[in-house]
């Protein structure tokens, strides 16, 4: 009798840096893309120490190029003077194709480009994942929560009824 394997289902996404939680709750998220970032070797340092922050960062076109902005990679100590700027803009790569689509959809009204997750892949790379977003209003934002506490509760009651 021959044996099935069963394949996992490979993720793109392996070890997680950084992640902007409130992205999901602040914005509807429409379509998300994957973007390289151009970084310098004291940011890479950094991140392989699991220092980073993109919570407060946005995405912006400029030109015909994207570039993530406000993200804070923090200094590498032992790098001493060869450091890089903490919060500087960084490029991200995207085909062309993409940051076409990135480009039409800000131009539409209450679009941003938010970044999500800042993660490495299984090859190493660092890849951030990034999402075109409709600003949420503060009543929306109760029915997400109100809808996530159900859910809580109702995980609940059927774990005691069991």
């Amino acid at each position: 009798m021959a044996q099935k394997k069963s394949k996992k289902k490979e993720s793109s996404q392996s070890k997680l840096i950084a992640e902007n939680r409130r992205a999901r709750f602040d914005f509807e998220i429409e379509e998300t893309f994957e973007a390289g970032i151009q970084l310098v070797g004291t940011e890479v340092k950094a991140l392989r120490e699991g220092k980073a922050n993109i919570a407060e960062s946005y995405a912006a076109i400029e030109g015909n190029e994207a570039f993530l902005i406000n993200a804070n990679i923090p200094i590498y100590a032992p790098a001493s003077q060869f450091n890089h700027e903490p919060k500087r803009p960084r490029k991200l790569l995207l085909k062309r194709r993409e940051l076409n689509k990135l480009m039409g959809e800000t131009q539409r009204k209450g679009r941003t480009i938010v970044p999500m997750k800042l993660y490495f892949t299984k090859k190493g790379l660092i890849k951030l994942l990034i999402g075109i977003g409709i600003g949420k209003k503060s009543v929306d934002k109760r029915e997400t929560q109100k809808k996530k506490d159900w859910q809580k509760q109702k995980a609940r009651l059927m774990r005691e009824k069991g």
